[in-house]
């Protein structure tokens, strides 16, 4: 397919797995059997180069300080990976020293983020506990940003971690992933509202395939982009693939070029941030 070539380019949010590195016990179902295989630098550059993707942000699949430590070093070696969201244990009293042991390993410098599996966590107050503000704080001081992985439920403790921490910039994964395919819009819509209210967020446009399922459409995915657009504004939106967890749903190609139709709407410095501007500013990957 063609794509509409921005100047520069950025997927914000892809995923890279060794299965024989470490069990992946969330690829054991058959929903995902498609994806139950090794993604790894060779897999990305195959996939960006024809999508016309100049850079990108590798993120944590797992709960594992290694697997970041070994993220950070494949950034490192390459001219691609530009950042890593990487896993430290957020309940831990050193965080801090997690942090620094992560930095001073190969490709450290390119640690530009933490996130936590919360949309797994049972108890939908996770983010408020004061164990997990104490660990967001020691994120904030060592210049990182946090990724808000949640689901609708989620939203109002995300909310208030975000104000709890209000000069910690958060980034919404997933627009925190809609039930798409069931067209639910409550409590979701007024819960990304909420936190787009707070200066310190910005979201990524990703992910929504998935929620769609595989016969998805532009047109379904189009009222919840529309109302991050307009909660958020094209400056505080970042487009994520998912790769490659969105080959359950679509391909990489078809999941730029949905962004491109979403898009469509925008001026092209607007697009421009969506595609780039957005990412580079808020990782500060122009600074690596």
């Amino acid at each position: 397919m063609g794509y509409s070539r921005a100047v520069f380019r950025i997927d914000a949010h892809h995923h890279l797995w060794d299965l024989t590195a470490r069990p992946h016990d969330w690829l054991d179902g058959p929903e995902v059997a498609p994806i139950r295989r090794d993604f790894g630098p060779a897999d990305l550059r195959a996939v960006t180069t024809p999508a016309g993707v100049d850079a990108t942000v590798l993120v944590q699949v797992l709960p594992d300080l290694p697997e970041t430590a070994e993220f950070l070093a494949l950034a490192d070696d390459s001219d691609l990976v530009a950042g890593v969201v990487g896993w430290v244990d957020l309940t831990a009293p050193d965080v801090a020293e997690q942090l620094d042991r992560l930095r001073s390993g190969p490709g450290g410098d390119r640690l530009v983020g933490v996130r936590h599996l919360v949309q797994s966590e049972p108890d939908p107050e996770w983010l408020v506990r004061p164990d997990v503000l104490a660990g967001l704080r020691a994120v904030r001081d060592a210049g990182l940003v946090y990724d808000l992985l949640t689901r609708p439920r989620q939203l109002p403790a995300a909310v208030a971690a975000v104000r709890a921490v209000p000069d910690l910039v958060f980034v919404l994964d997933h627009l925190s992933k809609p039930d798409i395919a069931g067209r639910s819009w409550e409590p979701w819509a007024s819960g990304v509202a909420a936190l787009a209210a707070e200066p310190n967020v910005v979201a990524k446009v990703s992910g929504l395939v998935t929620e769609a399922g595989p016969q998805w459409t532009v047109a379904e995915l189009w009222p919840y982009f529309d109302a991050a657009l307009e909660a958020f504004g094209p400056r505080r939106l970042m487009f994520g693939s998912d790769w490659p967890v969105c080959l359950l749903a679509a391909s990489y190609g078809e999941v730029v070029g949905a962004a491109e139709q979403l898009t469509a709407c925008l001026g092209e410095a607007e697009r421009g941030e969506v595609f780039a501007g957005t990412a580079a500013r808020v990782y500060g990957l122009g600074e690596r």
